[in-house]
């Protein structure tokens, strides 16, 4: 039993903003806590969890809580379930770092508008496509060079990883021609990347916009 308590403690300990040996929220203590929080609202509710969370409040708590595990995806289960309780508990608040400023935003703190905010922002944190990068074919030329252009939609400005290049060299000997490569905010290219290289074709980095659900 002591052995299942220290390894159960582990999984679900939330390090400190400052632990030198872990950057960010532990998932795993935040679903527990999630999980914990859906029983004890349906258990014991509060005027606070009658507001949030009408149908859930005095449910039964175990056909609730199977419920939240076979309907939602981790996003949408912050979305649906993240009360102000947890976000009091876990210290959670908002904070934007934009490049183009001099300054941090904090954007959202322990009130209604605040609540909802950050619910929105963790989740967007756990949502696939904002973590991975949206890029698409584009066009291929087959009339004239059979060259393949790929379109990527930047999300907050955040760019292509490292690997950038070499992913395209790799797909440049699976296509056998050109690969272009186009990076786009809205409707205007960015950068523009060329396997084979096709010299300086103005390349423009604009930085990046960041936005995050962090705890104390």
């Amino acid at each position: 039993m002591m052995e299942f308590l220290i390894s159960h403690t582990s999984v679900v300990f939330q390090p400190g903003f400052d632990s030198p040996y872990y950057s960010g929220i532990n998932p795993y203590a935040l679903g527990f806590a999630m999980y914990c929080d859906i029983r004890r609202i349906c258990e014991h509710p509060t005027e606070e969890d009658r507001y949030w969370f009408p149908d859930l409040a005095g449910s039964d708590w175990l056909s609730s809580i199977k419920f939240a595990m076979s309907s939602f995806k981790d996003e949408s289960f912050i979305l649906q379930y993240l009360s102000p309780k947890v976000i009091r508990d876990l210290k959670l608040f908002s904070i934007m770092d934009d490049d183009q400023k001099d300054d941090l935003l904090v954007p959202a703190i322990h009130d209604e508008n605040g609540y909802r905010i950050i619910r929105e922002t963790l989740a967007a944190q756990y949502n696939l496509g904002n973590r991975e990068p949206n890029i698409q074919i584009w066009s291929i030329d087959r009339r004239g060079d059979r060259s393949l252009t790929l379109r990527h939609q930047q999300h907050d400005r955040k760019p292509l990883g490292d690997s950038t290049e070499e992913v395209l060299k790799h797909l440049h000997r699976l296509w056998g021609f050109d690969i272009h490569l186009e990076t786009l905010q809205g409707d205007q290219v960015m950068k523009v990347h060329h396997v084979p290289p096709k010299g300086d074709h103005g390349e423009i980095d604009r930085g990046r916009l960041d936005m995050g659900a962090i705890h104390l």
